[in-house]
């Protein structure tokens, strides 16, 4: 379940937030910041490019509070604000000219401890296919799978149609599969134990 879903703020906060008050500002930006960062985080390799993404993602909502009229949630407005930014991250000029130069980038950090999680070998194995996923295929799974968006809504974000997110979708899917059988193929067998089938997305 997306935590932006857990986001809950009473209307007289956010009119004095985005009315400047730092206080009310104060309570916003806590309550947005974790499930911001998280989801940042997970769509943009790097930390430090994370980091970056983070603060211009808070800027900009602290800004544009004026303009939240309460049509969806407010965690929902919080979510499409940081998508758009991981967006504009991917289709910066610099970090096209990082990914032509195939700049080595770190594993994404352990998924959050969740009671319906699989086993930790399992949850590395599924980290690792993640973060060797193109930009916009790991943003597309991310969007689809985790935070629950439609097609529909994810094309708009990329300003593509249906199909396009569709057809990502189901292509990152298939780049999954492949990265943990080859993973699971990989592995050594201790004595007397089998070789596990490899667990398949949905």
């Amino acid at each position: 379940m997306s935590r932006f879903l857990a986001i809950t703020l009473a209307e007289d906060c956010l009119r004095r937030a985005a009315a400047g008050d730092r206080g009310a500002q104060q309570v916003v930006y806590e309550v947005a910041a974790g499930p911001a960062f998280a989801l940042i985080r997970r769509m943009v390799r790097s930390r430090a490019d994370a980091e970056d993404v983070f603060q211009d993602c808070m800027v900009g909502l602290l800004r544009h509070l004026p303009q939240y009229r309460g049509d969806a949630p407010f965690g929902a407005w919080v979510r499409q604000l940081a998508l758009r930014q991981c967006l504009m991250h991917f289709r910066s000029p610099w970090q096209r000219v990082r990914q032509t130069l195939d700049v080595v980038a770190p594993v994404a950090d352990a998924l959050e401890h969740q009671a319906t999680e699989p086993p930790l070998a399992d949850r590395t194995d599924l980290e690792r296919a993640l973060a060797s996923l193109p930009d916009a295929a790991r943003a597309i799974v991310w969007m689809h799978d985790v935070e629950g968006l439609s097609h529909e809504e994810i094309g708009a974000l990329f300003g593509r149609s249906i199909s396009f997110s569709k057809s990502r979708l189901s292509r990152a899917h298939a780049l999954l599969r492949e990265q943990l059988v080859d993973h699971r193929a990989t592995e050594p067998v201790s004595a007397g134990a089998g070789m596990a089938a490899p667990r398949a997305l949905p």
